[in-house]
């Protein structure tokens, strides 16, 4: 039986999580791929330290050449994160004629093209299904089992973090900073937990999407990123009263002869199959041409769910090398109807507007007429109780608008003097 061997670099709690079904299913796999799966080299900064896998001492090393350098090593997994020594090491295995699995999905929006045009030219392979969604297998979906169609959009949630705390406000009915402590009280969120909150996660995953979808590298600096530290209870509450759920998402999707790539929080119905989508869950909702409206849905996070895709595409490059075979790392070829990426200015949208305002007449007289001004429809408007002193929240659902012409409307509200707070938006989606 031909033997593959591994030079894992980064022993965390995901690569724990590889070698410990590389160790338990290892007859199993033999048994399924016809090739033994061998660990050659373990290497980790921290040699040391106990983890909740038992290995044979002599594969730790915390010299990452001793995996870069030997010959005997077929495929080299990175699992150590960071986007400077991890690009290094990986673009050193494949100068070295080695392929490469990683669940480094900030690398890869960063430094995706170089890395992957090295691949290329090498012929060898990059293969990150880990890195989006965990063990959800939606880049394996949309390169393989999708290649025939076309797509529309891409929505996605696609961070735990942020999820588990819009649930949390939801069902606990509390406030965002009640609800993002017990996420760090349950290990769901990190003692920093700003690169999920504000939707930077979310923007490294879905550069990927976006490329896979659309065969288009998108810089993260032309992403539109709102995170979800400003949304309130009372927004959170109001949703529900207007039959909507708060979902931080993912997007990415054609508009015309344009692309649209953002981050935001968002209304969606209901009924929507992504509202239903709770606490640490993700899901990837795609349209196709052929195959229709698919729905991807599982743990987007958790030792075993990544290690499991990890190992996926472990076992598609063992199966690659055993037919001397070189599939392209991404096979996508761009739309060619995409002109552009849409500036956020154009974007267009139905809207939530909660407006503080003090409550006498005339005021939403004043307000309708700004809104008019620029061009703005309202489709509902509600008038809360109030919530201190004369103060009461002006809620509106508008037709669709441009965003430009939105905020430049609410920039002219929130001078009034009858506003007594800034003016909250929030996009809607899925209507």
């Amino acid at each position: 039986m031909k033997k593959i061997n591994i030079g894992l670099i980064g022993f965390g709690n995901v690569g724990c999580g590889v070698i410990k079904i590389l160790q338990q299913r290892k007859a199993f796999l033999a048994q399924k791929i016809g090739i033994e799966i061998a660990i050659k080299k373990i290497c980790d900064k921290d040699t040391t330290k106990k983890r909740d896998v038992l290995i044979d001492k002599s594969l730790l090393t915390s010299d990452a050449n001793l995996v870069l350098n030997d010959p005997a090593i077929d495929i080299v997994v990175e699992l150590m994160g960071g986007t400077t020594l991890a690009k290094d090491y990986i673009l050193s295995a494949l100068k070295k004629g080695k392929h490469v699995v990683t669940a480094n999905k900030a690398l890869l929006a960063e430094h995706g093209l170089e890395l992957f045009a090295e691949a290329s030219e090498r012929g060898k392979n990059i293969y990150f299904e880990a890195s989006v969604g965990a063990g959800i297998p939606i880049i394996k979906s949309i390169r393989e089992g999708l290649i025939a169609n076309k797509f529309s959009c891409v929505f996605g949630i696609v961070n735990g973090t942020s999820n588990y705390v819009l649930t949390q406000m939801s069902d606990e009915n509390c406030t965002f900073s009640t609800a993002l402590s017990a996420a760090q009280a349950k290990g769901f969120a990190e003692k920093d937990p700003s690169l999920d909150i504000q939707g930077i996660d979310s923007a490294h995953k879905l550069v990927l999407l976006t490329y896979l979808a659309f065969g288009r590298i998108v810089n993260l600096k032309d992403i539109f990123i709102e995170g979800i530290s400003h949304i309130s209870l009372a927004d959170i509450n109001y949703a529900k009263e207007l039959g909507y759920t708060i979902k931080l998402l993912a997007i990415a999707k054609k508009e015309g002869n344009e692309l649209e790539v953002r981050v935001h929080p968002t209304f969606l119905p209901q009924e929507h199959l992504l509202a239903s989508v709770d606490g640490v869950f993700n899901a990837i909702y795609v349209s196709s041409d052929l195959a229709g409206d698919l729905m991807f849905y599982g743990p987007g996070a958790g030792q075993l769910s990544a290690a499991s895709a990890v190992v996926s595409d472990i076992v598609d490059l063992t199966q690659d090398i055993k037919a001397g075979l070189f599939r392209p790392t991404l096979n996508t070829v761009e739309d060619n109807l995409i002109k552009g990426l849409r500036k956020i200015d154009e974007f267009e949208n139905k809207y939530y507007i909660r407006i503080m305002a003090i409550d006498k007449p005339g005021v939403l007289a004043k307000i309708s007429g700004i809104l008019a001004k620029y061009g703005i429809s309202i489709a509902s408007v509600t008038q809360k109780e109030k919530l201190k002193s004369q103060v009461v929240p002006v809620v509106m659902i508008t037709h669709q608008a441009k965003e430009k012409s939105l905020r430049s409307a609410l920039k002219m509200i929130d001078k009034l003097t009858d506003i007594k707070e800034k003016s909250i938006a929030i996009r809607i989606e899925g209507v």
